[in-house]
Order: structure tokens, then C-alpha cells, then sequence
């Protein structure tokens, strides 16, 4: 699916391509492909680059074409799967083309353009348009990860009650997540010095807007850092809280043995095929059992006191 759009007071969807809009193309079908390659001439291995879920941040460039790839955030719905990912979208651009494809639907470009309009922002030109779509990147790492952070509070309130392997399995998923976060964030800033070094002799650069982009990141890699060390100690602590529960259980377990081995061994001897020199003893069999039970009494106090029980 393709919109065009034109940048007035924000962006404005058109009928029709303009030149100097903004092609976006999302979920590319075979019709997108077509009018990428043979209308705009878009070169297809850059096409193909973006396709690659796993592509890192970086430039490419093809006669007049130049490739930006960035990370973006995105939520998976999907159960079993990472709640929150990232995935590639590629701005290729020439003078007078600018073309953004992804492969996946996000709730950042929607958002990003009715931000625009909202707030009635110009975008001059394609470099322009790449550190704004940096800049909502860094908006939407943000947003996700207070609803990650909430999730690990979550997972932790029920691991207060019961250590489940669904709840370890969540913060898991949760802390692969962070790593993903925090690899793509890292990408998209060497993806500004890139750029930077790419126009600076242009008048494409506004030094304001790519330092309010580089505070934007920052804070959201700081963020990103402080929870997947948080995350790391709770993990630490549950997983410290789980053997020290097992080794509790087996104390238990233990001195659960030898008490019970007490009466077992008392009763072996006495049920030796021997001369027990107690068969003409009235209450016997009574006192035999008055014994085993005041031996095992007496081991239940002294683990009792050790604390093995």
C-alpha cells in the first residue's frame, strides 16, 4: 500500500505523485513494485536490502540514490513472541524522489503524520524528513518501553506470590527485547553522524533539529539501559530466590528421611530372625515403639533448632 504525500502545513495525502513528495509504501504488493521500479526507477537491491528483517542501520548510495535504513520500533501481537521488536524501514531518496518502504505495519508513520499536521510542522526537505522520523523513532522507543517497564513490575508482582516458569519465561522475553531496543537506538545514532558527515557541506542541516534528535536518543538509550539493568538484578534476585527455595526443600526433604529412617532401623533390628533377649518381656512391643517414636521426637527437636524444619 502507497500514499502520497506533500508537505504543506504537515503533511497532506495527494491522488497522485508529485515531484518532491513523499512516497510512502507500506507492506509493499506486486503493483508498489512495479511503480517503485519502472515509474520512480528506484533501484531493486535497495528494495531488497529492506526486506532483510535483520538489516542494521546504515547508507548505501547507487549513481544519484542514497538508502538510509533505520531500526523502528513495533508490537507484536502475536502470543509466544517478543512483546515488542524492531524492524527495518528504508528512505531512499534522490533531487527530487523521496521514498520511505517498510515492510511491516507500525503505529509510528501513521502517528508521525498526523503529528505533523497537528502541529502544522514543514518539513524542508528529504534529510529533514529522515532525522524527524529518527526523532519519532526515539519517541516511540520511549513509549514502549514505560509499557515494558509496567510489564516487568507485573511479572514481578506475581513472582512475589509463585515463581512460575511463565512469569521467568515473560521478564525473559522482556530482557531480549531491551537487548533488540538497545542495539537498533545505538544504530539509528551512528546513523547521524553518518548523515551529518554526508550533507555538511549542504544546506539540508539543521543544527537544531539534529541536536534535539541526539537528546531524543540519548534519553531513550539511557532508558533502555537503566531498565535492562533493573531487569538483570530481578532476574539475578529471582534466580538467587529459587535455589536458595530448593535447598530449603531438600533440607526438609533430608530431615524428613532420618527421622522416618528411625523407626525403620529400630524395627530392622528387632525383626532380625535373632535372640532378642526381649521375648518374655511383657510390653515389648510397646516399648520398642515408645523408643523409636522418642528417637525420632528427639530428631525432629534438634533439626527443629538448626533450622531444618
Amino acid at each position: 500500500m502507497r500514499t502520497y504525500l506533500y508537505c504543506e502545513a504537515g503533511f497532506v495525502e495527494k491522488t497522485q505523485w508529485l515531484p518532491n513528495s513523499w512516497v510512502n509504501v507500506v507492506c509493499p504488493n506486486d503493483d508498489d513494485f512495479e511503480f517503485l521500479t519502472k515509474t520512480l526507477n528506484v533501484p531493486e537491491s535497495f528494495l531488497d536490502d529492506i526486506a532483510d528483517t535483520d538489516e542494521r542501520p546504515r547508507t548505501d548510495t547507487e549513481g544519484n540514490w542514497l538508502l538510509t535504513i533505520l531500526r523502528i520500533p513495533v508490537q507484536n501481537k502475536q502470543d509466544g513472541s517478543l512483546p515488542f521488536g524492531t524492524v527495518p524501514i528504508g528512505i531512499i531518496t534522490n533531487n527530487e524522489i523521496i521514498v520511505s518502504v517498510c515492510y511491516h505495519n507500525t503505529d509510528l508513520l501513521p502517528d508521525f503524520i498526523e503529528h505533523t499536521r497537528r502541529k502544522g510542522i514543514v518539513v524542508r526537505n528529504k534529510l529533514d524528513l529522515i532525522f524527524r522520523l529518527i526523532y519519532s523513532s526515539a519517541v516511540w522507543f520511549l513509549k514502549y518501553l514505560k509499557q515494558i517497564n509496567l510489564d516487568i513490575s507485573a511479572a514481578e508482582k506475581e513472582l512475589e506470590r509463585s515463581i512460575r516458569n511463565e512469569d521467568l519465561l515473560r521478564l525473559m522475553r522482556l530482557q531480549k527485547t531491551l537487548v533488540y531496543f538497545n542495539t537498533s537506538i545505538r544504530g539509528n545514532e551512528v546513523m547521524i553522524g553518518k548523515l551529518k558527515t554526508i550533507f555538511q557541506d549542504t544546506d539540508y542541516l539543521d543544527t537544531e533539529l539534529v541536536e534535539d534528535v541526539i537528546i531524543e536518543l540519548k534519553q531513550a538509550l539511557n532508558t533502555v539501559n537503566i531498565y535492562s539493568d533493573i531487569l538483570t538484578g530481578t532476574m539475578d534476585a529471582f534466580a538467587s530466590i529459587i535455589s536458595n527455595n530448593v535447598n530449603t526443600i531438600m533440607k526438609r526433604m533430608t530431615s524428613l528421611s532420618i527421622v522416618l529412617m528411625l523407626p525403620t532401623l529400630i524395627a530392622s533390628f528387632y525383626g532380625m530372625n535373632v535372640d532378642i533377649h526381649l521375648e518374655e518381656v511383657p510390653f515389648a512391643f510397646s516399648l520398642i515403639v515408645l523408643f523409636s517414636i522418642g528417637l525420632s521426637t528427639m530428631a525432629f527437636v534438634i533439626f527443629r533448632k538448626i533450622k531444618w524444619f
